[in-house]
């Protein structure tokens, strides 16, 4: 029996989209996402949220942010591989509690700062709770990270992203992830505010698109890869916490609950 998994409900593709720094003009991206049915991760600096009349203060996250995610972003925004071992763990757990505190929920995805990490980076956020970072290496692809703690995302904001949405929207392959990531004040600096406002307005109300957070997405394919199935592909066993879904060699879509064992016949 073949199997081959799927988004939630079914759907084949998912699309997400990743913004740095917390500015203000977030505010108008969010009126975008919203109109059009996205779902975005912010990644925030804690420590300097408060500081700049340009950043969206701490008070005001659970407003502004409300229906996305607040991910992290580093406390001071520093290039991590370049702190001692100390100033790294500082700046990564209390970007975390701060932002936990402002928001009253668990924060545990983030960016690196600058795009730049290496191997003690990963190392250290793996113990800090980090699950997930987002790099600056555009694919060009829809593929899903063998390792989440280096997520590369398909592509920035300026890099063709139309181009590449034609051709995300014509594919048919099962779990195509579309990635994009930028920072929301370029648009106003670039004066393009309508490259997103078209490219939302192209992707949206697609039946076969998960509209999702980054975080939406580290979790459900985690339960993904934990499913675990007969040599034959006739039964299958879903640890994980959440409903997983899967298609048949005969093109029937079926959900395995959190915690089921299904016979497939």
């Amino acid at each position: 029996m073949e199997l081959t998994f799927l988004y939630p409900e079914g759907k084949l593709k998912a699309l997400t989209f990743s913004y740095d720094d917390g500015v203000a003009q977030d505010r108008r991206l969010i009126e975008i996402f919203n109109r059009s049915g996205m779902k975005g991760t912010f990644n925030l600096n804690a420590g300097l949220q408060d500081s700049h009349n340009n950043k969206i203060h701490l008070n005001e996250l659970n407003t502004v942010y409300a229906g996305h995610e607040i991910a992290c972003h580093g406390k001071l925004h520093p290039f991590m591989e370049r702190q001692p071992l100390l100033s790294r763990v500082e700046d990564v757990l209390e970007d975390r509690k701060i932002l936990e505190q402002a928001v009253g929920k668990i924060v545990n995805g983030m960016a690196y700062p600058y795009g730049t990490y290496d191997s003690r980076v990963i190392h250290t956020l793996t113990a800090l709770g980090i699950v997930y970072s987002r790099t600056v290496r555009s694919t060009g692809g829809f593929g899903l990270p063998d390792n989440f703690l280096e997520w590369h995302p398909t592509c920035h904001h300026r890099e063709n992203m139309a181009e590449i949405g034609k051709r995300f929207l014509a594919g048919s392959y099962p779990l195509a992830l579309f990635y994009v990531w930028g920072h929301s004040y370029e648009f106003d600096n670039n004066n393009n505010w309508n490259i997103i406002e078209d490219f939302c307005a192209q992707m949206a109300g697609q039946e076969n698109i998960w509209y999702a957070a980054n975080m939406e997405i580290y979790e459900y394919v985690t339960a993904l890869r934990s499913v675990v199935t007969s040599a034959d592909g006739r039964i299958v066993k879903n640890p994980s916490a959440l409903s997983v879904w899967l298609r048949t060699e005969d093109y029937r879509v079926l959900e395995v609950k959190s915690g089921q064992t299904l016979a497939i016949f």
